[in-house]
């Protein structure tokens, strides 16, 4: 299960449950409830694998680019010494020489920003996931606390003489 389906169904079990008279706190079973977090805490380390091997994407894809760029500096590198003999000929080598560094120097830029954009993307979509997990957990935590302090000011509301 996904964990925003896990988060979405907390969030409903919290929503359908019985609401206490004149308040906002609800009753909700505390191993319930402890037992979806604790599916959601197994669920963390596998987004978090996820976010790992696309970071770990980006570099073999960085990595390819730059390889393919030494690989087209080579190529422009042997091309223009085959092209030495003649000083026009020569001129014109340096200039596509240069003309491919340039480029190869500009593919590896422009693939460097989408990867670091596709990266960057998925690292927000996985800080959206994980703020929406702690701000489930921090309900949860709230409406229990809630239910303790109801509990504790009716114990101490039947103590006192009327």
């Amino acid at each position: 299960m996904e964990l925003t389906e896990k988060l979405d169904e907390i969030v409903a079990y919290v929503e359908s449950a019985r609401s206490m008279p004149m308040s906002a706190s609800c009753i909700v079973n505390r191993g319930q409830l402890l037992a979806m977090l604790d599916e959601i805490r197994e669920l963390i380390p596998a987004e978090l694998r996820r976010a790992e091997e696309i970071l770990a994407d980006r570099e073999a894809v960085i990595e390819q680019g730059r390889q393919e760029a030494a690989r087209i500096i080579d190529a422009a590198r042997e091309e223009r010494a085959q092209m030495i003999s003649d000083q026009e000929v020569h001129r014109a080598a340096v200039e596509e020489a240069e003309r491919l560094l340039a480029e190869a120097r500009r593919e590896a830029e422009e693939m460097r920003r989408e990867v670091d954009d596709y990266v960057d993307t998925k690292l927000a979509n996985f800080e959206i996931v994980l703020n929406k997990t702690l701000a489930a957990v921090l309900r949860g935590r709230e409406k229990l606390h809630g239910k303790h302090e109801m509990a504790a000011l009716a114990e101490s509301d039947d103590d006192q003489p009327l």
